[in-house]
């Protein structure tokens, strides 16, 4: 994260003669943008919050039907052309509950946290890579890579699919980029349809607005070529799954300097500064509760699985642990340092409060001076259980009911999440693993139905 930063903020000023309505947008448990859109007529009122919503009719939005409506208070600075539909302008919102910010609102979970770093004189910078699917329907109601090449046992970097896809991927990319979030790289990933790009990285607040307006970008666009994104974190039992590695640093909330950048004082010699080993090390501490929130579905957890990191299998971390260059750690210093990536995130999580509890994790090391411990540069896949156990390297959880245990168990998801949004994340959580426990699956019936 040596890189100029780019200027903050998404396209603020409508086109009026092409603009039609805007969209007073928020999002619910998952992350999933909700909204209203008024005619740009009526834009100064949906500015001033007029745009009202019951809470009790979304998924995690905790309000009785009895309750008083929220409201939608847009960002004036976040507004978005839509490229699939230029008469639409995005706005990205707080929700507000009787003229004041609603506890349970997830962005201003994260503007809490966020204001928390600035009074100790940090931003807190963060880029998150995007991978995602692209599929098309099958006849028999199933799906399939939107490319008929995309069949490849190892098909990473691939250019042929990814040229088959590219009027697909190309309206994406071009649709970043109208909004100046500057795409440097994007490829074929390592599952048959999966796809990544790789974009400028920013201040939380804006990345978080950035990957929930992407998900629903991406949607539009591909439905437009007969296809669709799927956001899900691992379709396949036999491929990767789809990541959203999130690099973090902090900078100087007066100069912008990153100060996470190595200095004459590296202890581990992993290319970070000291305050970056105390971030990390906060990260560590809690980094079992942050996963229920960084890997929020059941099917997050077939990502997160202690395998080796080759082809078609998984390249996703479980070990609470750090190093350098070293991709089976939870935590990675890149090769360029001056940042840390965390790898355990997936793309189906909801960025605000992922980047909330990293943060407030980050920010406890760093106010209690904690210290993580050597770096692991080896492959930690070649471990054994009881290897990993002597190390005093503890496991990420292994299911989404033993990720809501952590988070349950663990003070910082209440400081964080407030009394109202730990009580309903946690019970949601807690429902839909048990939903999942009393389904009967496929597998079951071929395995049990006549084996007795």
């Amino acid at each position: 994260m040596n890189a100029k930063l780019p200027e903050q903020g998404h396209t603020a000023a409508l086109d009026t003669e092409t603009a039609k309505f805007a969209m007073a947008s928020y999002v619910d448990i998952h992350g999933v943008i909700k909204g209203k859109f008024v005619p740009v007529a009526h834009l100064d009122r949906m500015l001033g919050g007029s745009e009202l919503y019951t809470g009790a009719a979304l998924d995690g939005v905790p309000q009785d039907i009895n309750d008083d409506e929220v409201a939608a208070m847009p960002d004036p600075a976040s507004a978005t052309t839509c490229s699939w539909n230029p008469e639409l302008v995005w706005y990205a919102s707080d929700l507000y509950l009787n003229g004041k910010p609603f506890e349970a609102c997830s962005r201003s979970i994260l503007k809490r946290q966020i204001d928390a770093a600035a009074e100790m004189g940090f931003t807190f910078n963060l880029g998150i890579e995007t991978e995602f699917f692209v599929f098309k329907r099958t006849e028999d109601g199933g799906f399939a890579p939107f490319s008929d090449r995309d069949v490849l046992d190892k098909p990473c970097y691939d250019p042929r699919p990814l040229m088959d896809n590219l009027p697909i991927i190309k309206d994406i990319v071009e649709a970043m980029d109208v909004q100046g979030w500057d795409v440097y790289s994007f490829d074929h990933e390592d599952a048959n349809g999966q796809f990544e790009t790789d974009f400028m990285y920013t201040d939380a607040l804006n990345m978080a607005d950035r990957l929930v307006y992407f998900r629903m970008m991406a949607n539009e666009v591909a439905r437009k070529h007969g296809a669709f994104a799927s956001f899900m974190a691992k379709p396949f039992a036999d491929r990767t799954g789809s990541g959203a590695h999130y690099n973090m640093s902090l900078a100087d909330k007066e100069t912008g300097k990153n100060l996470f950048e190595a200095n004459d004082n590296d202890p581990h010699g992993c290319g970070v500064s000291p305050l970056a080993y105390h971030f990390i090390a906060g990260i560590l501490k809690h980094a079992r509760a942050i996963c229920s929130v960084i890997a929020p579905t059941v099917n997050s957890y077939k990502r997160l699985v202690q395998q080796g990191a080759m082809s078609g299998s998984t390249w996703a971390p479980v070990y609470c642990c750090y190093g350098n260059n070293n991709r089976t750690n939870m935590l990675r210093i890149p090769s360029q340092g001056g940042r840390v990536e965390c790898r355990a995130p997936d793309i189906s999580c909801n960025p605000y409060l992922g980047a909330a509890m990293m943060l407030a994790a980050g920010l406890e090391g760093i106010r209690e001076k904690l210290e993580p411990g050597e770096p692991h540069r080896e492959n930690m896949n070649q471990y054994s259980r009881k290897e990993i156990r002597d190390m005093g390297i503890e496991l990420l959880p292994r299911t989404l009911g033993e990720a809501v245990d952590a988070f349950e168990a663990d003070p910082l998801s209440r400081e964080v999440f407030g009394e109202l949004m730990f009580d309903t994340f946690a019970d949601f959580k807690r429902n839909e693993w048990e939903a999942y426990h009393n389904h009967v699956s496929d597998w079951e019936v071929e395995r049990y139905l006549t084996m007795f």
